[in-house]
């Protein structure tokens, strides 16, 4: 089939690369325009529009997919389809109309489960055990549209949103080309989502990771995970904003491996209230409203991170000194 795809950032690449090599014709690309990045704040074009233009591909950046310039040269290259991953913005009707099978969007969970902008945080942050990805036809609504095909994935017990991510960018990527290849030789229809079961994957905000060292570690340590590595937990010490890394229970609440260390380490913690720091000089542990979290990297304000046992003796944490709690 004829293809103009839609994406921009890095996740979306595995599904570019995967439609380049398939037996499908990618004639043109459509991503968001350059932003600015970096403490310089030069525009920087998007990740698929990089790899767009290595392979020669026509690019589009309207700033909305609404813009009557956009849909006539759309209009021009005649897709039959328009595979979507993580483009960024609202396709209107006008456009959704313009290929004969529609925009077909790679969505990263199994829908009508978390529906929404940031769905693989949402899943890890809920403790789900398995997730996935969905194939669908994009219509007006928030991810309602019928599905062609579904993936499944474990969430393993230390999965972070971006490794999590990562492994369903790949698999869902073969899912993508797959579903166009039945749309193409009529093997394929899209089958109504159920109407239970419904959940909603907001954009995690900034605020949204700060860590509430109240809760118990189980949900801290869901927290972390599931806002690594963007937008980053973090919390507040002597007044200044730091971000953390994953961070271990020392509980029997959650299952997986604790760092090599954490046993010798941290043998003896004594009862922490949230958000209270206890440090070796191996490992520096925090309290939660459930026992105690064994933190991984710490990345104070405007420096490179580091080990937290490293950070506790640059920053020589005095006795009952804690993190800042709302």
């Amino acid at each position: 089939m004829r293809l103009v795809f839609a994406g921009t950032p890095e996740v979306a690449l595995p599904s570019l690369d995967a439609l380049l090599a398939s037996r499908h014709e990618v004639v043109a690309v459509v991503t968001r325009p350059d932003a600015r990045a970096g403490r310089g704040r030069t525009l920087v074009p998007s990740p698929v529009r990089q790899r767009a233009e290595e392979a020669g591909l026509e690019v589009l950046t309207p700033v909305k997919p609404s813009d009557p310039a956009f849909q006539e040269r759309l209009g021009e290259l005649a897709p039959e389809a328009c595979p979507v991953v993580a483009y960024g913005a609202l396709v209107p009707p006008s456009a959704l109309e313009i290929p004969r099978h529609g925009w077909v969007n790679l969505h990263f969970s199994l829908l009508p489960a978390w529906r929404g902008a940031a769905p693989v945080q949402h899943a890890v942050m809920a403790g789900d055990e398995v997730t996935g990805a969905t194939t669908f036809r994009l219509e007006k609504g928030l991810d309602t549209g019928p599905v062609f095909g579904v993936m499944t994935e474990r969430i393993r017990p230390r999965d972070t949103a971006g490794e999590l991510l990562g492994r369903l960018a790949q698999a869902g990527a073969g899912l993508l080309v797959a579903t166009l290849d039945g749309i193409e030789d009529g093997s394929l229809q899209p089958q109504p989502q159920p109407s239970d079961g419904v959940s909603l994957a907001p954009k995690i905000e900034v605020e949204d990771a700060r860590v509430r060292w109240a809760r118990p570690a189980l949900a801290v340590d869901r927290q972390v995970r599931g806002c690594t590595p963007a937008p980053g937990a973090w919390t507040v010490f002597r007044g200044e904003r730091v971000k953390l890394g994953p961070v271990t229970p020392l509980t029997t609440e959650v299952s997986g491996e604790a760092p090599a260390d954490t046993a010798g380490a941290l043998a003896t913690v004594p009862y922490l209230g949230p958000g209270q720091l206890h440090v070796t000089k191996r490992a520096v542990a925090v309290g939660t409203a459930s026992g105690a979290v064994v933190l991984g990297e710490v990345r104070p304000h405007g420096k490179k991170a580091m080990p937290a046992a490293d950070w506790a003796r640059g920053v020589r944490i005095e006795a009952d000194e804690r993190f800042e709690d709302e």
